[in-house]
């Protein structure tokens, strides 16, 4: 910030009085390794050499059990019980990895949501207290706003065909 010339005198601008924690900076807080641990999963899971990973896993496991090695190296004969078995075990944990990281995209989303609510309330007391000190109205104001926010939610709700509240 304070490399940018471009401040009221022509200086640097100067850093704010007020600063909103970051975030990411509040999510970090709460991580542990347990969860940089499911993060990881899930991100592999999620990915196309998942998809690969398991593709050729499946391919030569039914190569092996359907006897293209030899009687002697088929372990799990059609209908691949083990085969069912094991990967209905990593569907039960993937999807438990999968949930765990949603809910700590819903707490980052919380965190996210209280940070933006902060800096709304800061803005809206700034914004009121700069327009008595300019000598406007601010009830005038807000009839205004509430007429282009409505008229917006109207615009909104025709373009996307829903009907009118």
């Amino acid at each position: 910030m304070t490399s940018h010339h471009g401040g009221p005198t022509g200086g640097p601008w100067p850093r704010p009085v007020i600063r909103l924690p970051h975030e990411q900076v509040l999510f970090a807080r709460g991580r542990g390794a347990q969860d940089h641990i499911a993060d990881a999963i899930t991100a592999f899971a999620g990915s196309m050499a998942f998809v690969y990973v398991h593709m050729v896993w499946f391919a030569g496991w039914i190569v092996i059990n359907e006897g293209l090695f030899g009687q002697a190296a088929v372990f799990d004969p059609f209908p691949f019980g083990l085969l069912t078995m094991i990967v209905s075990l990593e569907a039960i944990f993937l999807s438990t990895f999968v949930m765990v990281s949603q809910n700590r995209q819903a707490a980052r989303d919380a965190i996210r949501a209280d940070l933006n609510f902060e800096a709304s309330v800061r803005s809206e007391v700034w914004s009121t207290n700069l327009g008595r000190a300019l000598g406007l109205n601010p009830e005038e104001i807000e009839r205004q706003a509430q007429e282009l926010i409505a008229a917006s939610r109207v615009k909104m709700n025709n373009e996307m065909g829903r009907p009118q509240a």
